[in-house]
């Protein structure tokens, strides 16, 4: 599988009709959205076409606030990877981790209320805190030797946003990291909503830790099988509520306000769960590659300081005249997220998608080194 899935071709990459291929211009490489060029595992596959060729109709699961498959599922996987065994009736399902932000931004908070981020920080995230009226307390990412490290803030906040694999950095925090937050979180009274989308993604020796084993009590647990297992568009989310009066806020909401799960979305979800772990392993061997890859490419004043975790690379080109993901697209024919788009610390920065074969990243690699030689 690893073969097929690595020699993938710019002409046959090229067909793909997703946001990432079909809105970047013609002859431009896309590097940018995250979403990864490979094809999701077979089980997933074969779950969706069973559902559909089964039954479409209404799921047995429909009226349980708590999705029975789909909380198992995830409660399984927390234990089996990471020790850590949430309790199934308090998953509640979203559409997606912005969705399940949002929802619980407005059941616990109310505009003008800090939330802290660590920042550069996944855009979705600042616009949501921005639109809702609540505050931004910027925990600045610093450069570290060959990786990243950041101060815990004085200030309080109503809430800590946790994205840990880091996006777009791809820090993995450790334990010692952890246990300040979690001091920082309990010393002012602070819901946890702990971003662990990518945790899937790391590479060793590093390890994830969830949050919910430090603060149980006051930590909701966000995550989706959509990152890792390359199925963004599947719109299907879990958040563990074991945070008890946040669990109360989402319970004394009508059933249905906030959408319903999507039927194939939770098939995809527990099939990628439950049967994908082959595909991740053989994804992963090639994603370890390419942050490899990336770092013996580029010219040596690019910064880079290779992720721990994630299929996305943060490159410093500060040393541009203009914004680099800009100068790329002109220059280089690749198209990368701008940095600034990632708020306060991402000017002279670009995220690179580096979630494709090697033909393809050699040749966004090579056009990318002629463009800043």
């Amino acid at each position: 599988m690893t073969r097929n899935l690595d020699q993938l071709s710019l002409e046959d990459a090229s067909l793909r009709d997703g946001l990432k291929w079909s809105q970047t211009s013609p002859g431009v490489i896309p590097s940018w959205v995250a979403d990864m060029d490979f094809p999701v595992p077979q089980a997933v596959r074969e779950a969706v076409t069973r559902r559909a060729e089964t039954d479409l109709g209404y799921p047995s699961w429909l009226d349980e606030p708590s999705v029975g498959p789909l909380a198992e599922a995830f409660a399984e996987r927390m234990e089996t990877r990471y020790g850590f065994r949430p309790d199934p009736g308090h998953v509640r399902s979203y559409s997606d981790i912005n969705q399940a932000l949002q929802v619980l931004l407005h059941l616990t908070t109310r505009p003008g209320d800090t939330v802290a981020l660590h920042t550069p920080a996944y855009h979705p995230f600042l616009d949501t805190i921005a639109e809702m009226g609540r505050r931004l307390l910027s925990i600045p990412m610093l450069p570290d030797g060959d990786g990243w490290r950041f101060e815990v803030p004085d200030e309080p906040a109503a809430v800590l946003l946790l994205v840990n694999p880091h996006n777009p950095t791809g820090r993995v925090f450790t334990a010692e990291e952890l246990g300040a937050l979690a001091e920082y979180a309990e010393r002012h009274d602070a819901l946890v909503l702990s971003d662990e989308i990518h945790a899937d993604l790391t590479y060793g020796p590093q390890s994830h830790i969830p949050f919910g084993t430090l603060l149980p009590a006051r930590t909701v647990t966000l995550t989706s099988a959509t990152k890792a297992f390359n199925m963004g568009g599947i719109r299907c989310s879990v958040a563990h509520l074991g945070a008890p009066a946040v669990r109360d806020a989402v319970n004394r909401q009508p059933a249905h306000i906030y959408g319903a799960p999507n039927l194939l979305g939770v098939e995809a979800t527990v099939a990628a769960w439950r049967h994908g772990d082959a595909w991740l392993a053989e994804v992963l061997a090639i994603l370890d590659r390419n942050r490899r890859l990336i770092a013996e490419r580029l010219p040596s004043r690019v910064g880079y300081r290779i992720p721990q975790a994630t299929y996305l690379g943060w490159l410093d080109l500060g040393f541009l005249d203009e914004d680099p993901a800009a100068y790329l697209e002109r220059e280089a024919r690749v198209r990368l997220n701008p940095g600034p788009l990632f708020g306060p610390g991402g000017e002279g920065y670009a995220r690179i998608n580096f979630g494709t074969s090697e033909p393809i990243l050699e040749e966004i690699l090579t056009r990318i080194s002629t463009a800043l030689s």
